[in-house]
């Protein structure tokens, strides 16, 4: 079977910089369903279209198609005194983005006497990214995925 819309694709990936320094290796296949529902890079899904089991695939994704550009706009300095006595460097936490309003993961990069320095960048934003994948199995997704938008553990739905 070929990778096609509304088909679940499972590969294996790696994830480098452009200097090929490795950031994520799967330990065992990761699943997606293929069409536009979100579920991996859409470079790498274009890039998928039409492969089967056993080959493999190259794409380069620039920051755009990736994580984004670095916004230093999400980077805040925050009093000391907003955050437990616990908080450390690489610390993360839910919060609101100024302008956007929506729901970011903030990360704790540095602490200085009163300060706390958190940016809601993700931590690829703004790094052109080498992925390689070959593809382990590819199915015809179920109706309830497909209802869904995801794919389904072996024994149904799960969240």
């Amino acid at each position: 079977m070929e990778v096609a819309k509304n088909t679940v694709v499972s590969l294996n990936y790696e994830l480098s910089d452009t200097d090929g320094k490795l950031i994520e290796k799967t330990e065992a296949p990761i699943e997606y369903l293929h069409g536009g529902y979100d579920g991996i890079f859409p470079l790498v899904e274009k890039a998928l279209a039409g492969k089967s089991a056993g080959e493999t695939c190259r794409v380069r994704l620039e920051p755009d198609d990736a994580f984004g550009e670095y916004d230093a706009g999400l980077v805040h300095l925050e009093p000391r005194n907003k955050f437990p006595d616990t908080i450390s460097v690489g610390m993360q936490f839910e919060g609101r983005g100024v302008e956007s309003g929506s729901t970011l993961i903030y990360t704790v990069t540095n602490i200085a006497d009163d300060k706390v320095v958190v940016d809601g960048n993700h931590p690829l934003a703004g790094k052109a990214l080498d992925f390689i994948c070959t593809v382990a199995a590819v199915r015809a997704a179920t109706k309830e995925e497909l209802t869904h938008g995801h794919v389904h553990g072996p024994h149904g739905h799960h969240h």
